[in-house]
């Protein structure tokens, strides 16, 4: 599922960014790679690989910030009709929000079991990173005559340390018993640094960006 909704949102994004839309490749490209994978972390990724500009970045982080946080906001007041159990709309949530603190949010406001689906879907969208970027430098590479061989081409991947992190954690808690304590601490934690990168990402997000993209356009 994971894999489906990637392929099946940065193709028809990047094509109907440029051919209908009129932005440039680059731009299109860090949409595409926001909307498909992990919002605003992917686009930091993908910079390097198609080498955006910075205010490529601004524009396609306030895309993707500004429709994640309508998703956040509407998903909810959906679910009670779309006759759903919470486990199928945490997989729908999951699989369509681009943000992880957007996509724990939905689900926490529907349900545990909400929340568990969608957090797990939407970290396997993440881990998606690593094989995108590997995917997608080789492609850039050798539309622009760039890249010379393998490592040409990986010299231009940044690894998605976070989705690293995150199996390592999930295979530590699974393998070991961890203190009630410390693990109810760490949620709490949590919880904090989620809030925090919920608030970068308005700070980052303005107006100014998405009207010098309708300007350059």
């Amino acid at each position: 599922m994971a894999a489906a909704m990637v392929a099946s949102t940065f193709g028809p994004a990047l094509y109907v960014d440029t051919r209908w839309l009129g932005l440039d490749r680059q731009t299109a490209a860090l949409i595409g790679a926001g909307s498909a994978i992990c919002g605003a972390a992917a686009v930091m990724a993908t910079q390097p690989v198609v080498r955006g500009e910075e205010h490529k970045v601004s524009i396609a982080v306030a895309t993707v910030v500004v429709f994640g946080t309508l998703s956040m906001l509407l998903y909810p007041l959906l679910y009670p009709y779309l006759g759903l159990p919470e486990h199928t709309f945490g997989l729908f949530a999951g699989s369509t929000i681009h943000e992880v603190a957007q996509v724990v949010a939905v689900g926490e406001a529907v349900g545990p079991a909400a929340a568990d689906a969608a957090v797990v879907e939407k970290m396997l969208r993440v881990m998606m990173l690593a094989p995108f970027l590997l995917w997608l430098s080789f492609g850039s590479g050798a539309s622009a005559g760039a890249a010379t061989g393998f490592k040409a081409c990986c010299k231009q991947v940044r690894v998605p340390w976070f989705a690293l992190l995150f199996i390592a954690a999930s295979a530590l808690h699974s393998l070991v018993a961890l203190p009630p304590a410390l693990v109810a601490g760490l949620v709490q934690l949590d919880t904090l640094l989620l809030a925090t990168a919920m608030v970068a990402m308005g700070l980052r997000t303005g107006a100014a960006s998405l009207r010098r993209g309708s300007i350059e356009r």
